[in-house]
């Protein structure tokens, strides 16, 4: 069957996972029995860079540019460029130990004479405490990154200024109003690293032979060589249609005027692709046209010259339960490289390991933050999938890739579905690793954070955003400072990684507002309720409620008005003033240094000021305020409806009698073989009986869980005071080994 699409991811995204868009899409169009190919050009990109013949070609192209002797070449490259043949002889069997194929090699790479060093490797001294808690493994991946990081210094500062390991050129992608730069730019000759893409692309071109070519641009990273992959392609098989999807441009696309633009592409489509690709490969594959194949979906195209926006299909989009399973099938996934960038387990997670990515819902459950596109469909349309698709795609994947691992990429993952998805795995006895992003919100008690936990949730990333109680109340993130305390200790104590979206900068944050966050966020990581963070600083969308109404929260927008502009070409970051006046972006360094350091369990006990080269106030946070909010008990109240989950298996019962003061009664011990440990309760008979029953009924095997009003109803069937032997000591020792109450 000749493949009719050709999907790909230009470079850059992720070393150690593809991006799944192009998955999600093909899986699709496997539905509709539409032939495509897909490829991750990044990592292609990446291999042939970073290998023998790619480091011979890279020194062989610096010397062509620069003398060894140029001043203009720092010291740190002219040491990478004497010791290039160490380098090159390195370079194929590091990668392939971060490929997980050659683990021996682990031994000699922390021997530390093995590997070339650059300036990468200055930070080892301040970090060499924390390899006494890393495995050889770890270690040796951690020093392999630095590894690769100095090359890539290399080829930024001799090579090609543009590159990065996870961007390429993002400076041209990041919101520009006007295309002109970008433009000319296209109009250069290529770069060595476009021409390391070129043979790539003309290699699959010649061999798949596609009608349509559809490029996936996530991120402003990916942009520049979507146009430049785009250009190729154009130049070399005119007959080819080309069409751009994806994150980029459907945030940063939407006011789209620049014809030029259409030089390189036929076709740009917005928001969910389903749909508009299959009509965009109606209208491209058939000849004579099918009736009704002059429809399209959300797509921006040219006629007369001029940029149309065209919405002329009548049809719904596609269901979530209607779009398939991803299909990462064409893709290399035995070739990925995992790094490790910083020395935190959590923070490792982006980095390290393959994942095959997942969504549990479309769109955002709350969509009422502030800062974020609501109005846009990505966020504003809700549909969850069921727990039990969720499952089948699981295994689907798992099958196909042979990967256990999930990493489910919601804006907000739903606490009842999370729950729902945690039974349904257990149930179906899998074996899987999987995170996801969440708000820190009330529903995620300590039950529930073990109830995911046992099915295989190892990690969670939620915003905290700006840790000040006014500004989450104007954010409208619907939570506290101290329910994010409590969750992210619930999570913790279950044994689940945290990491924390932090913001700064907000409009009318103040100075005291920007110390006291950061206090709190020392607290949260000194008390070790929070593993991970990022601090990154607030930028206004077009589409949030703060660009939609910025004088509802006290800015002014000075980029000029698109009206103006002529024709347009990018449109979401909007330039602003703050009713403050404050320079922000002052408090970016000593932000970020102070939280590096906390995430590696360190300068707890340094004041706020020594993290700042200019003069800021102390704090006015409590130094005990997190562990106090910690300290508050809950309502211990049970509701009706809750749900009760039993994780442990059948005991062994064994019958006794018990007696004392002339009196005697029928006994009962149960032992339960928890993974750990084993443990034994006792009871009277009767109840005993009861509960043996109760237990198996309420196991997380069965496809029903039943109430706690339900269970304290058949209990008062034989026995009275329910309260009395749910709070008993057998009870409580149950609970602390998987009894629980949802």
């Amino acid at each position: 069957m000749k493949t009719q699409v050709f999907l790909i991811t230009p470079p850059f995204t992720q070393l150690n996972t593809p991006y799944p868009a192009t998955a999600y899409i093909k899986g699709f169009l496997n539905t509709k029995n539409i032939s495509a190919t897909q490829a991750d050009l990044g990592i292609e990109v990446i291999l042939k860079l970073f290998s023998k013949e790619g480091l011979e070609n890279l020194f062989q192209v610096q010397s062509l540019k620069f003398k060894v002797s140029d001043h203009n070449i720092t010291d740190n490259s002219n040491r990478i460029i004497a010791l290039q043949d160490e380098y090159i002889k390195t370079i194929d069997s590091v990668i392939a130990f971060l490929q997980g194929k050659n683990p021996t090699l682990a031994l000699q790479i922390c021997q530390e004479d093995y590997l070339p060093e650059a300036s990468r490797f200055a930070q080892l001294e301040e970090l060499d405490w924390a390899f006494g808690t890393m495995g050889t493994q770890d270690k040796a991946k951690h020093l392999a990154t630095l590894y690769l990081e100095d090359i890539s210094d290399f080829i930024v500062e001799c090579v090609d200024a543009n590159f990065g390991f996870s961007r390429y050129a993002e400076r041209l992608g990041r919101s520009a109003n006007s295309f002109d730069e970008l433009y000319s730019v296209l109009q250069q000759q290529p770069t060595y690293i476009d021409n390391v893409l070129f043979s790539l692309l003309k290699e699959r071109i010649e061999t798949i032979q596609p009608e349509l070519f559809l490029i996936s641009v996530p991120f402003p990273g990916n942009l520049y060589a979507a146009f430049r992959s785009a250009q190729w392609v154009r130049k070399n098989h005119p007959n080819i249609k080309i069409a751009m999807g994806g994150g980029f441009p459907n945030t940063e696309l939407r006011s789209l005027s620049d014809a030029r633009v259409f030089e390189f592409f036929d076709y740009i489509t917005l928001d969910d692709g389903e749909l508009p690709v299959e009509l965009l490969c109606n209208l491209v594959f058939n000849s004579p046209p099918l009736e009704g194949s002059g429809e399209v979906k959300r797509t921006f195209l040219l006629e007369n010259g001029k940029v149309v926006y065209k919405n002329n299909s009548l049809k719904p989009d596609y269901k979530q339960s209607e779009v398939g399973t991803p299909d990462y099938s064409d893709l290399f996934l035995d070739r990925y490289i995992s790094v490790i960038e910083i020395v935190n387990p959590m923070h490792r997670m982006w980095s390290d390991g393959r994942w095959n990515k997942l969504t549990m819902a479309h769109g955002c459950y709350w969509g009422k933050c502030t800062f974020c596109d609501i109005s846009l469909d990505y966020i504003k349309i809700y549909e969850p999938i069921a727990a039990n698709l969720l499952c089948d795609r699981m295994e689907e994947m798992i099958a196909q890739t042979g990967q256990n691992g999930f990493h489910y990429v919601d804006e907000a993952a739903p606490p009842a579905l999370m729950r729902a998805l945690a039974v349904e795995i257990l149930r179906r006895k899998l074996s899987v690793t999987w995170w996801t992003n969440l708000r820190f919100e009330k529903s995620f008690t300590a039950d529930l954070c073990l109830l995911l936990k046992a099915s295989g949730c190892i990690a969670v990333s939620g915003g905290l955003e700006v840790a000040s109680d006014r500004l989450l109340k104007l954010i409208d993130k619907g939570v506290t400072v101290e329910q994010v305390a409590k969750v992210t200790r619930n999570f913790t104590e279950a044994g689940i990684m945290v990491h924390a979206y932090l913001m700064y900068g907000y409009p009318t944050q103040t100075i005291q507002e920007t110390v006291d966050s950061l206090e709190m966020v020392r607290q949260l990581f000194e008390l070790g309720i929070l593993q991970s963070g990022f601090w990154h600083q607030f930028a206004m969308t077009a589409h949030s409620p703060v660009g939609m109404n910025p004088e509802q929260f006290g800015v002014v927008p000075t980029s000029p008005p698109l009206e103006g502009l002529g024709v347009v070409f990018a449109n979401n970051d909007i330039n602003f003033k703050d009713s403050t006046g404050i320079d922000h972006d002052k408090f970016s360094f000593g932000l970020k240094k102070s939280l590096y350091n906390f995430m590696h369990g360190i300068c707890f006990d340094y004041e706020l000021q020594e993290w700042f080269d200019f003069k800021i106030p102390k704090t006015k946070i409590q130094p005990d305020f997190i562990a106090n909010a910690l300290e508050e008990e809950d309502n211990f109240n049970i509701k009706p409806t809750a749900k009760i989950v039993w994780l442990g298996g059948k005991p062994i019962v064994g019958h006794f009698t018990k007696s004392k003061k002339g009196n005697s009664w029928e006994m009962m011990s149960m032992t339960f073989h928890d993974k750990k440990e084993s443990f034994t309760i006792q009871t009277a008979k009767n109840e005993g009986e009861w509960l043996v029953q109760i237990l198996n009924r309420i196991s997380v095997s069965k496809t029903k869980n039943l109430s706690f009003q339900e269970i304290k109803s058949d209990f008062e069937t034989q026995f009275e005071d329910f309260e009395l032997f749910w709070y008993s000591k057998p009870i409580h020792t149950l609970r602390d080994f998987g009894l629980l109450v949802l």
